[in-house]
């Protein structure tokens, strides 16, 4: 079954493929010169009622040397079936494409690592017909984030080590340095990278971990159950389930206005008594929709009630 930790280890491949120059360093092979990286679809199915589908799949073009696949699967733990399907994938890339194709197994436990690495052999007795060995991202390869720099440098490569170490006793550690070094990106990109680590941790108990470091919000993942989305959805249900109760626009208006202050206090963003009040006077229950919506993503309280000349609002950056 496919997770969300399963799918967060193998995304950052096609969302940030430049992680290909230091993980192919950590396996010991050359990186790809000023190579082009374009993702291909991943379906390996053919004419059959059994779907296989490769987590990721890049085509690497070097502007020396030849072209070639990178297929990443994200394994959690060891299945007896996957060196069958492994080799499937590689045979069937290799027939359509017409490329050799590297194999790339992302495990976060030793157990899994060491198992991942195969061989995974078709033989009859003495005689291999075809064998199978992926490189593996694990602990033992793929070093810890020990400092805020290596964060900037490449949030990607400290991003999957986050999910790699994500069983090592020293996590707590791990993701703190990697929360203070999210502190120099701007808004957006630290709401990205906060949100894809949690869903890269979320079978794990450093989930918790991450939680409590989280001080940014955005909802990048939708439908991901982050704690930004949470936070978000729920003031949002608390201001409609009031104003229904209520059955009036009035109880309406003040459902929303109790939905913006919920969201607006999770996020730890101050409320002065002016901003207080002005919510929950407000009775205009489109402006009152457009603050709740803004509520998950404003730097501070005030910036709600930011307007243009026509009296659209105005986001942060657009002010004068």
């Amino acid at each position: 079954m496919v997770t969300s930790t399963h799918e967060a280890s193998h995304r950052i491949f096609q969302d940030h493929p430049e992680v290909l120059t230091p993980v192919f360093e950590m396996l010991g092979l050359p990186p790809p010169a000023k190579a082009i990286i374009e993702a291909l679809s991943p379906d390996a199915t053919e004419i059959r009622p059994m779907e296989r589908r490769v987590d990721t799949v890049l085509r690497v073009e070097p502007s020396e040397g030849d072209r070639f696949l990178v297929a990443v699967e994200a394994q959690t733990k060891r299945d007896l079936d996957k060196g069958a399907s492994w080799s499937y994938y590689v045979a069937y890339l290799h027939a359509k494409y017409g490329l050799p194709v590297l194999l790339i197994a992302v495990c976060k436990n030793r157990p899994t690592a060491n198992w991942a690495a195969g061989p995974f052999e078709c033989r009859v007795g003495p005689w291999s017909t075809q064998i199978t060995r992926p490189f593996v991202l694990g602990p033992d390869n793929v070093p810890e984030i020990t400092d805020e720099s290596s964060v900037t440098r490449c949030p990607a490569l400290a991003t999957i080590s986050a999910i790699v170490h994500s069983e090592s006793k020293r996590i707590d550690a791990i993701l703190g340095m990697l929360a203070r070094g999210m502190r120099s990106f701007d808004k957006p990109t630290a709401m990205y990278w906060c949100e894809l680590v949690e869903i890269g941790l979320e079978d794990t108990p450093a989930k918790e971990t991450w939680r409590g470091l989280e001080k940014m919000v955005a909802t990048y993942f939708p439908g991901r159950g982050t704690l930004f989305e949470e936070t978000y959805l729920k003031g949002k249900a608390e201001g409609k389930a009031e104003g229904k109760a209520e059955g009036e626009a009035k109880g309406e208006a003040k459902g929303e206005a109790k939905g913006i202050l919920r969201v607006l206090e999770v996020r730890a963003l101050h409320i002065s008594d002016d901003a207080r009040k002005r919510i929950i006077s407000c009775t205009d229950l489109d402006r009152l929709a457009d603050w709740l919506d803004r509520s998950g993503t404003v730097e501070r309280t005030e910036d709600l009630f930011v307007e243009d000349a026509t009296g659209t609002p105005r986001t942060p950056d657009q002010r004068p």
